[in-house]
């Protein structure tokens, strides 16, 4: 899976590289531009046959990849490869603003389910290797194994099964292993150098912590709301539209090409005005939206990053700019007033440091991930003393995020592809899993009906049955005066029901109230 995932990011830097050259060429070379036009309807076309062909690879590939573990959907893991592949690069080729996490979150778990389905002893061993493949992608894309495991076990499993943990986490360090041996030991981002925010620009959190929370909570909408327009749109015409916006974006700001590495790495460096950054913003914000929308095979995990640098960015060099109107206070006679807004402003030299917690704040508030978000910039800045003005900001712009009513970005992309493919994209030959099969594994969360019930008085709908409870590393089969305890895994045998509603029988027992 390490491997796989390499060869994938390999693939999508040289692209990218590729695609900042020729349309730097292009501005020289205008009359070369039609010749691009029909290379990007050709392709178009193409990656519009790929998508139709296996829908499952289509989008990022997270939310296909959490049905897979939760809601029992299949997918069928080699033609997914090949059209991850085939079609994420080639639209790395034209610079599309998509980022390589998510496919390589659903690389992993493709490749899981491939190699080591049939090692699996049992339904829901199968589903926790898909689920440790996903966390190996992640880890050997960003080469940080703990925001891997982590993102496995908060997003795509979503619940803290020991079992989910060990798996996750064997899968993320070896994955990372491979990464690191290929790369070098400098993660994907080197934040490893910016200096410590001091306490007393600590109070900067604030507007940072809302000022990435509106963002997140605009990124959010407006890749949705996007996706909602494009669908009524031809299928075959789509792909086709995002390759045309990046011909403008990739002659006249082609920074904002590609994931955004290199644009969250000119946002650190500092120096950038105030109008460059706000505009930098709103191209990549459209940008990816249309790119996405475009259902072409690319995440939106690194463009979601490199809007929230960008966020960072802005607010620190507001902040900067009140050291100079201080000297304007100070040179006209408001000495108090120009010290006090002196010791307010931000220096310049922790551009850096504001750039990675605007990542992980606009991250959270898109996504609801908060966990992942804090662990992912920790690792990435190599430091852990940035934890605390990280998981400020994150904290502050998930309020915001609830306060908008925002939902998890992952869980209505999910949604909306299930309501667009009932059957599964008619994946008939493809391996179920373990929820297809009538076994449900779920959490009990302290709060719930469930949590101290004893098994006979639980009120399940007739046709389901708890069979084994989980407690801790013990498993038992309960009888009717078992007690349930908050923490524990029942694991439920249905039939004669579908799988959306024994789920959702479950969630109202097993949720907090």
């Amino acid at each position: 899976m390490g491997l796989l995932v390499v060869l994938y990011r390999l693939g999508i830097s040289y692209g990218t590289q590729f695609a900042t050259a020729t349309y730097a060429w292009l501005r020289d070379n205008p009359l070369w531009i039609a010749v691009w036009a029909m290379a990007a309807v050709v392709a178009g076309l193409f990656v519009a046959w790929l998508i139709r062909w296996e829908p499952m690879a289509s989008g990022s590939g997270i939310p296909q990849t959490e049905g897979v573990t939760t809601r029992g959907m299949r997918m069928r893991p080699w033609s997914i490869l090949v059209v991850r592949y085939a079609g994420g690069l080639l639209c790395g080729l034209f610079g599309l603003s998509m980022g390589r996490e998510g496919p390589s979150v659903q690389i992993g778990a493709a490749t899981s389910q491939a190699t080591g389905g049939r090692l699996a002893h049992g339904q829901v061993d199968r589903n926790a290797l898909i689920t440790s493949g996903a966390a190996a992608g992640l880890s050997a894309a960003f080469c940080a194994p703990l925001s891997g495991a982590m993102f496995a076990l908060e997003e795509i499993h979503r619940s803290f099964s020991p079992t989910i943990l060990l798996t996750a986490m064997s899968a993320s360090l070896t994955s990372d292993f491979v990464a690191k041996y290929c790369f070098g030991l400098r993660p994907v981002l080197d934040f490893a150098t910016i200096r410590q925010l001091p306490l007393a620009q600590y109070w900067w959190l604030v507007p940072l912590g809302i000022a990435t929370g509106v963002v997140g909570v605009l990124t959010n909408r407006l890749l949705l709301g996007l996706q909602t327009l494009m669908s009524h749109v031809p299928a075959m015409a789509r792909p086709i539209i995002s390759l045309a916006v990046a011909l403008p974006c990739g002659m006249l700001l082609p920074l904002t090409l590609g994931g955004g590495e290199n644009l969250i790495a000119f946002v650190e460096q500092g120096g950038a005005g105030i109008g460059l950054l706000f505009a930098l913003l709103i191209v990549k914000m459209l940008f990816t939206a249309t790119s996405f929308a475009s259902g072409t095979p690319g995440g939106i995990f690194m463009p979601i990053l490199a809007v929230g640098a960008i966020t960072g960015g802005l607010v620190a060099t507001l902040g900067g700019s009140l050291s100079s109107r201080s000297a304007f206070n100070g040179q006209n006679g408001f000495g108090e007033l120009g010290e006090l807004t002196a010791h307010l402003a931000i220096d310049p030299q922790y551009m850096a440091v504001f750039a990675a917690i605007g990542m992980a704040g606009t991250l959270a508030a898109a996504t609801k991930a908060p966990i992942t978000s804090i662990l992912l910039i920790v690792e990435m800045s190599g430091n852990i003393t940035h934890m605390l003005p990280v998981a400020a900001c994150v904290l502050i712009a998930l309020f915001v995020a609830d306060l908008c009513n925002t939902k998890p970005i992952y869980e209505v992309l999910l949604d909306r592809y299930r309501a667009g493919h009932p059957d599964n994209a008619g994946t008939t030959d493809a391996e179920p899993t373990a929820i297809r099969s009538g076994v449900i594994e779920y959490p009990v969360e302290i709060g719930s009906t469930m949590a101290g019930s004893t098994v006979g008085t639980v009120p399940l709908p007739d046709g389901m049955m708890i069979i084994t409870i989980r407690r801790g590393s013990h498993d038992f089969v309960p009888n009717q005066g078992s007690v349930v305890l908050a923490g524990d895994y029942v694991v439920v045998l249905f039939s004669g029901h579908t799988e959306d509603t024994a789920r959702s029988a479950l969630a109202d027992l097993c949720h907090a109230n």
